[in-house]
């Protein structure tokens, strides 16, 4: 059952919200949320609540994504749409460096930015998950990506806990959600009734605090706070997707030769569709950039997949030939040696992989057809790492 801690709850009511917007600017953040597009939720900077995906929802399915009007006026009643906030952390295109001839040779400067102050709002679960395992890849004791690192150091997170689940929804099944545990400033549960519109809302920090000054919320009552915790976990009981994760990372490596590749490949267009909808996928590949002279020359970060042959590329041809090798290797990473790495999954349960393959290939349903009928006895599977 999700609990809400009372000491650090309060109530917003749904004027505080475009107040809570104008708070953040006045502190110089970009206010970034979901807003319509292209029939899509889609996260675009936004300048009041008129700009809020209201009233809408989303339908998903295997391959399938649309829009739908809701019976009440929720400012959240959708889950995920195709875009995650990696797009601000991580731009899918950026300048890491560049570098100018002098009298001494080049010389070369790594690109810092002027980094914006994002304030995200409308963060799922699944995403506030998704940027703490996305801090693990570029900040970490080994190296900082500083493009990553100043946005991120620099973000306000207003996080929002899922009281309804999408048909592709599994976040239950990663830990991942339907509420959000840590990494928020500010977490809102929203609730919609025929006599009233407030959220129940979580501060997770003391920048959260400095904010709410503004706007001197009440506290929330017990009744309030209860009837967030069971709408959340309505949410958490009805999940469109289940993944059964016991010692998956075992699983994923003791089948590497399972025929359900093959039936996989036979479907996948290797498209890198996944991928890119994929809140936590980092692939990206290296352009070099010169200008006819020969004076100046630039490095740019570019976002890639391991879906395409050209990324295994290594000195005398690509790694990984077929489809079926690439969809093992997204897979099988994302699963299992993420965990190797980062000492978590790579996937959070979002679920757009699915609702964005065009062939619908459902992650949840391959790995149950790996582990239903797994080439590797059950006795010699060891226990997650």
């Amino acid at each position: 059952m999700a609990k809400l801690n009372p000491e650090s709850v309060v109530i917003l009511q749904k004027d505080d919200l475009a107040k809570l917007l104008n708070i953040l600017r006045s502190h110089s953040y970009q206010t970034i949320g979901p807003t319509l597009r292209e029939n899509a939720i889609v996260y675009d900077e936004i300048q009041g609540m008129e700009d809020l995906p209201i009233g809408w929802t989303d339908s998903q399915e295997k391959g399938s994504y649309r829009l739908e009007k809701r019976n009440d006026d929720a400012y959240f009643g959708y889950n995920v749409g195709p875009y995650s906030w990696k797009t601000y952390l991580s731009p899918a295109r950026v300048r890491v460096c560049n570098a100018s001839r002098s009298e001494n040779g080049f010389n070369v400067v790594q690109e810092t930015g002027n980094a914006p102050n994002y304030a995200f709002i409308g963060v799922r679960p699944c995403d506030v998950k998704a940027i703490k395992i996305l801090d693990k890849v570029f900040i970490n004791d080994f190296c900082v990506d500083n493009v990553y690192g100043n946005r991120r150091k620099q973000s306000f997170i207003v996080a929002v806990n899922c009281t309804e689940a999408g048909n592709t929804c599994f976040c239950s099944s990663m830990g991942t959600g339907p509420k959000s545990e840590e990494g928020f400033d500010l977490c809102l549960t929203e609730i919609v009734t025929e006599q009233s519109h407030f959220f129940v809302t979580e501060i997770g920090s003391d920048k959260a605090l400095e904010v709410l000054e503004a706007l001197s919320p009440q506290t929330a009552s017990e009744s309030e706070i209860k009837e967030a915790e069971r709408r959340i976990e309505n949410a958490a009981q009805s999940m469109g997707r289940n993944l059964n994760t016991d010692r998956i990372h075992d699983l994923m490596f003791d089948n590497y030769r399972h025929p359900q590749w093959d039936d996989i490949a036979e479907r996948c267009l290797s498209c890198a569709n996944c991928t890119m909808v994929c809140p936590t996928c980092f692939c990206n590949t290296v352009e070099e950039k010169t200008d006819l002279e020969g004076d100046n020359a630039e490095r740019w970060r570019i976002w890639d997949s391991c879906f395409t042959l050209e990324y295994s590329y290594i000195h005398g041809g690509s790694v990984r030939h077929s489809t079926k090798s690439r969809y093992r290797q997204w897979m099988t990473h994302k699963l299992a040696s993420w965990h190797d790495q980062f000492d978590t999954s790579g996937c959070v349960g979002c679920g757009r992989c699915i609702t964005w393959c065009p062939v619908g290939i459902d992650i949840t349903e391959e790995v149950s057809a790996i582990r239903n009928s797994s080439t590797v006895p059950e006795e010699t599977v060891d226990q997650p790492r």
